[in-house]
């Protein structure tokens, strides 16, 4: 497989395969050296001498750039004589209908995995282009669950499940739920260590209990209890209003993506 982009869901990706012992060739084209010589160093890829030989070369091409770089690249990619079959896109709010228009005669797959997927236990929602043969979409879904778990959804989908999926949220609850803890008189590395117990712990009893998460809200709000009084203190002022308006901004952010990569295929 070839990569397009070496930058940071690259090397997760490629750390993922080889800690799940996937041995397979992966070939990275990237215009900065020195991610590359961090990819070869971690992962064992191999360095593509340019564009048109990392193409060439991928039975799948994956396209790992960013969102406003996806128009130029197509560009670039067509320009240089060679023509990729199935091609998967990692870019955030990039839909189906500009990616065939930057490169036709390629069958695309959208994939949007977790960094996580480093430590092959992420989360990977695809969905493919009409024109994807079936056994296309077994290697891609194969690929994927490498390094972790795979959903298939509808595209209309792609831009709440790209704002909802990230493992920013648990970075951001556990840094703030911790510097409460702190202003509440903790000191900071009991206050990380309590923050991430409540996060952590609680989520993967979730998953392992095989409790729904209504019996589990039920069974930790007991009436008169210190959890109750603090969710229902976080609910009244505005909790749920804030991750709501949160996850509008990142659906947003996404849809803009797309317009902008419709404006740069214009101007070229």
């Amino acid at each position: 497989m070839g990569f397009v982009g070496g930058g940071r869901i690259t090397s997760a990706l490629a750390a993922g395969l080889r800690l799940s012992d996937d041995r397979r060739e992966i070939v990275v084209y990237d215009r900065h050296p020195e991610k590359l010589r961090a990819l070869r160093r971690e992962s064992q890829v191999e360095v593509a001498r340019d564009l048109k030989s990392a193409v060439e070369r991928a039975g799948m091409l994956v396209v790992a750039v960013r969102p406003n770089s996806v128009a130029e690249v197509l560009g670039e990619v067509a320009a240089c004589g060679a023509t990729p079959g199935l091609c998967v896109s990692l870019a955030a709010g990039v839909p189906l209908e500009n990616l065939r228009t930057g490169l036709p005669h390629a069958r695309w797959v959208r994939a949007m995995p977790s960094p996580v997927c480093r430590m092959a236990c992420g989360l990977t929602a695809v969905c493919f282009d009409h024109d994807v043969r079936k056994g296309e979409r077994s290697r891609v879904r194969s690929l994927f669950q490498r390094v972790g778990q795979v959903v298939e959804i509808p595209e209309k989908q792609f831009d709440a499940y790209t704002a909802t999926f990230s493992s920013s949220h648990g970075y951001h609850a556990l840094a703030t739920l911790a510097k409460a803890a702190q202003r509440a008189g903790m000191s900071g590395e009991i206050a990380l260590r309590c923050a991430a117990h409540a996060l952590c712990d609680g989520i993967i009893y979730w998953r392992e209990s095989g409790l729904s998460l209504d019996d589990l809200l039920r069974e930790a709000a007991t009436p008169g209890g210190t959890a109750a009084a603090t969710m229902d203190t976080m609910d009244k002022a505005g909790y749920a209003r804030v991750v709501a308006k949160g996850l509008a901004a990142g659906i947003g952010r996404a849809r803009r993506n797309a317009t902008s990569g419709a404006k740069a295929r214009i101007v070229r």
